[in-house]
């Protein structure tokens, strides 16, 4: 007689290996486990937390002929990722080609995939029994800690952290008052009942073509459907937003906003919570792991009705979701570009279609990839083309910087312009997508350059906080040389334009003026961003100097002149989607002018003012430029009209890693029979980085399901024979080639 099977579940482990494994349970845990639930499982010589993804059927064949292992231990009673969600996850895994496990550990908060227990335990913050006299006084220094202390004097009974940290109010500062004795923290229980949203203040009055915008989603919200929200810049998408928003918060639905990056969360948080009275969620990798933990929970249990997240809250599960926007949906930021490189707006979109509720791509820049899908019919195209308000599209100027004098890299027309901007008591806006000091240290006697010696690529001279060299792409840091290392002369001289250096000249230029600085330097420290921005919003005039930073959807109403000092190496580059990200980067940055009572200038320096781009973007707008670019892409077979899928290999050997693609290439072509256009492999752009030697090749194919047919059982392949001195990454649908 037969032994009967043992009772078997399937479980993604969190490995680099594209299969789920099966493992024995007893009786009573195989009636109690469910998909979704993590249990801990011996793996090889270690313990690992799994996700449990399908009980098997106890009739079900054993796949295999050696002993199941036995699970350790059963860590939840419930799932902690729904049926949605692991579906989601899955179809994620498959369509980028990437270990499920994997692909589920980055969906679970940090204390979750290490083991920790699903506790609903927060922090709560309020006054002590016997505050010290004279308070206020005590705190006139510190207006953050006066601040906070005034509203915990309004809540008696005390206030969550998090709801503390969305009200601008940090951990630091509250910390701050614990050690004055003037607040005491417990933990409490977290009471994750939902909190009925109401409006906090009236909806505006939508102008004709937000009204046109509403009238075609709203009908619709019960069902999937995609949206490409194509307003200029100022024309009022957030106002959509919240109108639709509201509508979806109505029926108690739950409702997902991504943001491409941390520091739009701010300004964003402060719209809604202006607009609305309800719980938010806050998702970011900002966040420590406990408050991610939070909000995780908030989401996850219907407690909040907004999340507000970057890319990674995109797998949050959310029961109750009736509506996702993706705002600045052109941002390369929502492409993961390391490990498991998904696309947010990809799987938004699927995302949306499992949950039958509207999905909506909103940009003043759409993304030719979101164009295309327009034409496909997949995306319904609402457009905004007049700005709300009274507020009038900036004039644009361009600069020749061959025959313009300069003083402090800044022409001196412009510094007439920013002189006259001031004394008319506004902002001025300077752009330049370069931090540091210089990105060039150049020895004037011999031509030496100061390199690094692990990248093919400058040294970036830095002065703050010290004088040092930092390799931007593999992040070595040098001391800065007294001499030159090559002729021993001490004629060693910065080349070229970086922020600080620009904001030293500025600060020289108009010394009477405050220059703020916003780059990935200078925003480190918890709450500066917001310091900011709150100095922005002033009515005072002032000059903002920054990076692609304050590009990506700010409302400065104050700034009517913005300056983009040097987008030329934009047009120069090798990648065939440079001259897209090229022209999104100016039209945005344009767009910060203009967008209170004054009409709005944006002068363009440039060594190449005769570039086609500049000028169609100048006479015709980023449409007319988003038409030509799809035509061109058409004629070239390049994406969005073939799919893509870029390899990507680095090893110490230059000549081994291209070998390896060059073979590894030749299986594939066999394969396919002429399905895929196989181009390279090739060196990268950037050879050699970190020590490394990089090298890629692009597969293109007209059928998108022929072509991860093949590439998926090849890629295993590859995987399995390819030496370990060699690092392989695979790209699907890639936005850089570098």
């Amino acid at each position: 007689m037969n032994n009967p099977l043992p009772f078997r579940i399937r479980v993604a482990v969190p490995v680099p290996i594209h299969e789920c494994f099966d493992y024995e349970v007893s009786a009573q845990q195989y009636s109690d486990i469910q998909a979704g639930i993590r249990v801990t499982v011996p793996f090889g010589r270690q313990t690992c937390v799994a996700i449990v993804v399908e009980k098997i059927a106890p009739d079900t064949p054993q796949s295999t002929q050696f002993k199941l292992k036995k699970i350790i231990q059963v860590l939840d009673e419930q799932p902690l990722i729904d049926q949605h969600i692991l579906k989601l996850l899955t179809w994620s895994a498959q369509y980028y080609i990437y270990p499920l496990g994997e692909v589920i550990q980055s969906a679970l908060p940090t204390r979750l995939r290490q083991g920790h227990s699903y506790d609903c335990i927060t922090t709560q913050w309020q006054l002590t029994t016997s505050p010290l006299e004279d308070t206020l006084k005590q705190l006139k220094r510190s207006e953050k800690q006066r601040l906070a202390f005034e509203y915990l004097q309004a809540h008696p009974h005390g206030v969550l952290e998090s709801e503390l940290n969305l009200q601008g109010i940090s951990t630091t500062t509250l910390k701050a008052l614990e050690k004055k004795q003037l607040l005491e923290q417990h933990e409490v229980p977290i009471d994750f009942s939902p909190k009925k949203t109401a409006l906090a203040e009236n909806e505006l009055n939508a102008n004709i073509e937000q009204q046109q915008a509403l009238d075609q989603i709203l009908p619709l919200l019960h069902n999937y459907a995609g949206y490409l929200l194509d307003g200029i810049t100022g024309s009022g998408k957030t106002e959509v937003y919240l109108q639709v928003m509201w509508q979806v918060l109505k029926q108690n639905k739950q409702v997902l906003v991504l943001v491409p990056e941390i520091g739009l969360t701010p300004q964003t948080i402060a719209r809604f919570r202006a607009r609305f009275d309800c719980h938010i969620a806050l998702l970011h990798s900002g966040m420590n792991d406990s408050k991610r933990l939070h909000a995780w929970q908030q989401a996850q249990t219907g407690q909040a009705s907004i999340i507000l997240g970057t890319r990674s809250a995109l797998y949050t599960p959310i029961p109750n979701l009736g509506l996702i926007i993706l705002d600045e949906e052109h941002d390369l930021s929502f492409k993961q570009q390391e490990g498991f490189r998904y696309h947010a707006r990809d799987v938004a979109l699927y995302r949306g279609y499992l949950a039958k509720c509207p999905v909506i791509l909103g940009s003043a820049t759409p993304s030719i990839d979101s164009f295309a899908l327009v034409k496909q019919g997949k995306l319904k195209h609402l457009m905004l083309n007049q700005r709300a308000g009274h507020a009038r599209m900036p004039q644009m100027h361009i600069l020749d910087l061959k025959i313009a004098p300069k003083q402090h890299g800044l022409s001196l027309i412009l510094i007439e312009k920013i002189k006259a901007t001031l004394q008319q008591g506004q902002q001025v806006l300077v752009f330049l997508n370069r931090r540091g000091y210089a990105p060039v240290l150049m020895c004037e006697s011999c031509a030496w350059q100061a390199n690094c010696p692990r990248c093919d690529a400058h040294f970036t001279l830095h002065t703050q906080p010290y004088q040092h060299l930092h390799c931007h792409h593999c992040g070595l840091i040098q001391t800065l040389p007294k001499q030159c290392p090559a002729c021993q002369h001490p004629t060693l001289k910065p080349i070229g334009l970086g922020t600080v250096k620009v904001e030293e000249g500025l600060k020289a230029l108009f010394p009477d003026h405050d220059v703020l600085r916003v780059d990935k330097d200078s925003t480190r420290h918890v709450g500066s961003l917001e310091k900011i921005y709150a100095q922005i919003h002033a009515e005072k005039p002032l000059i903002l100097l920054g990076t692609q930073m304050l590009a990506k959807g700010h409302h400065f109403p104050h700034v009517s002149l913005v300056a983009i000092l040097d987008i030329d190496a934009g047009l120069l580059s090798v990648d065939f989607r440079a001259p897209e990200r090229t022209a999104q980067l100016i039209t945005q940055v344009a767009g910060r002018a203009g967008r209170g009572d004054y009409r709005g200038e944006v002068i363009l320096q440039t060594l190449r003012p005769e570039h086609p781009i500049l000028h169609t973007l100048l006479e015709h707008g980023y449409r007319t430029f988003a038409e030509q670019t799809l035509k061109e892409r058409e004629t070239a077979c390049l994406p969005p009209y073939r799919y893509s899928i870029l390899i990507r290999s680095d090893a110490k050997n230059e000549q081994h890693n291209l070998d390896f693609l060059t073979q590894s290439a030749k299986q594939l072509i066999e394969d396919a029979q002429q399905s895929i256009d196989v181009w390279g492999p090739i060196p990268a752009p950037m050879q050699r980085k970190a020590g490394k030697y990089h090298a890629h090749m692009l597969l293109l194919a007209n059928n998108r399901v022929l072509l991860h047919h093949y590439v998926q059982h090849w890629w295993k392949q590859v995987r399995s024979f390819a030496p370990s001195d060699i690092r392989l990454s695979i790209d699907i649908d890639p936005q850089e080639f570098g």
